[in-house]
């Protein structure tokens, strides 16, 4: 199974509208592979977000993300290398956020983890972001309003950006 097919699992599960997941414009073959590998209904719950200016930095996609949904109430961001996510996480910080918090995350072991949450209020600071950094300068500038969600569920940590990463608990 494709590394984002398995990451994307959780997210399927936890919600029930469509899922956007925002691809380089170089990846009909790896949409392919992660539809065939999920199978057509949970693929039928995808949302493929072609960002063409996916080489400026992970800002450009995430903006592409919202863009598509710039009506949200808010959006939940997580990351396509993260295949132990667990849904209580997701979930968690959906629910953070729809009750009202403008910021939410997951904390293990005292670290911040994804999904990353935002309010509505985020929304032209997110579609205005540039750059590899996502929104860690969102983050940083305004975690005093972060609503922190202690875990000891270390997915939320597990990120994997080489074949060797997948090794462990």
């Amino acid at each position: 199974m494709p590394l984002l097919a398995r990451s994307l699992l959780p997210w399927l599960d936890v919600f029930s509208r469509q899922l956007t997941v925002v691809v380089r414009a170089d990846s009909d073959e790896l949409r392919r592979q992660v539809e065939q590998a999920l199978g057509l209904e949970k693929a039928a719950a995808i949302h493929w977000r072609v960002c063409p200016d996916s080489g400026l930095g992970m800002s450009a996609s995430l903006a592409a993300g919202v863009a598509d949904n710039r009506d949200a109430d808010g959006w939940v961001i997580g990351l396509a290398d993260m295949p132990r996510m667990p849904t209580t996480a997701i979930a968690a910080v959906r629910d953070a956020v729809a009750s009202g918090a403008l910021l939410a995350a997951p904390y293990c072991d005292e670290q911040r983890g994804h999904p990353v949450g935002f309010a509505a209020s985020y929304r032209n600071a997110l579609l205005t972001l540039q750059g590899d950094t996502g929104a860690r300068d969102v983050l940083k500038r305004d975690a005093g309003l972060l609503h922190r969600i202690d875990t000891t569920d270390r997915g939320v940590l597990t990120d994997i950006d080489r074949p060797e990463d997948l090794v462990g608990p």
